[in-house]
């Protein structure tokens, strides 16, 4: 099953070429009712809703260097302190955006808008204290994330090991176009990945090139607790704009269109935009991260 958030929060099931609703608040309000939900009776073409991000989750857990090229690719960047494998810290779930809606480049705070290509999975029911044997039971879903990232910023913010705020600005978290069930899937750990620039192809990966495997993941997290509807990032691929021999020819610039793609999963699309196309203000700059 493929569920959508439409419109204005309303909340669906792809068939065809068309939206059923759902008779419920949210996609999270689905996973806490165990998918136990009606339907209002009214069916959409699904070319005349407008898609948003598939769910809003309680909590955002974000995975870096989980795939064993791109672990590799990291120790070429002047990193201050080295990303370990599968280290977590939480997304701005207030950053979220959908399917074509707008990347809104800062340029008051960053020249350096890199892109990440992951998988998102997406948490089924509450639970704590468990292991990879029982994880399985709480992977209801997934969709597709792409982790924009303003990598000066998260140069600085790594000479304190840590990094967070790179990563959660506002629109930096596209995730969609919707949430697959984890039963259309036989088999999440063989899934092809790419992320496209204009339609030049910048990273190319698959989910069996992970160190720590989904249900790894699940469980690791679980001492910090589950809701219904969290999400957990999964790290990104090989290829991003950082690594490359010169960066400055591959980082995210306004005008760019930018298609991230998990097969069985789905195509996200989100076109980057300069600051003045979402607001009538100058572009925000703080002396913390500009100098």
């Amino acid at each position: 099953m493929r569920l959508v958030t439409f419109d204005a929060g309303r909340v669906g099931r792809i068939e065809g070429d068309e939206v059923v609703e759902l008779a419920v608040g949210s996609t999270r309000e689905y996973f806490e009712r165990g998918g136990e939900v009606g339907e209002t009776g009214e069916v959409l073409p699904l070319s005349g809703v407008t898609l948003r991000a598939p769910i809003q989750p309680k909590k955002f857990f974000h995975t870096a260097g989980n795939f064993t090229v791109h672990h590799e690719e990291l120790a070429k960047v002047n990193w201050s302190h080295p990303v370990h494998k599968g280290i977590v810290f939480f997304q701005n779930v207030d950053a979220i955006i959908g399917p074509e809606e707008n990347i809104v480049y800062p340029e008051g705070l960053t020249k350096e808008l890199d892109y990440e290509l992951e998988l998102a999975i997406v948490i089924g029911k509450s639970g704590r204290w468990f292991g990879p044997e029982e994880a399985k039971d709480y992977i209801a879903g997934f969709t597709v994330f792409n982790d924009i990232t303003a990598r000066d910023i998260q140069r600085r913010e790594m000479q304190s090991g840590v990094f967070s705020f790179s990563k959660g600005i506002d629109t930096f978290c596209p995730i969609g176009p919707w949430i697959v069930t984890a039963d259309e899937i036989a088999d999440p750990q063989n899934l092809n990945m790419e992320l496209r620039v204009n339609g030049e192809v910048r990273q190319r990966g698959n989910t069996e090139q992970m160190i720590l495997s989904l249900a790894h993941l699940v469980a690791h997290h679980s001492p910090q607790g589950y809701s219904a509807g969290d999400i957990i990032t999964t790290g990104t691929i090989s290829g991003v704009a950082a690594v490359q021999p010169n960066p400055f020819d591959f980082y995210l610039k306004p005008g760019d269109v930018v298609e991230a793609e998990i097969e069985g999963v789905g195509l996200l699309r989100n076109h980057v935009v300069p600051w003045k196309a979402a607001h009538d203000t100058e572009p925000f700059s703080s002396d913390l991260y500009t100098s």
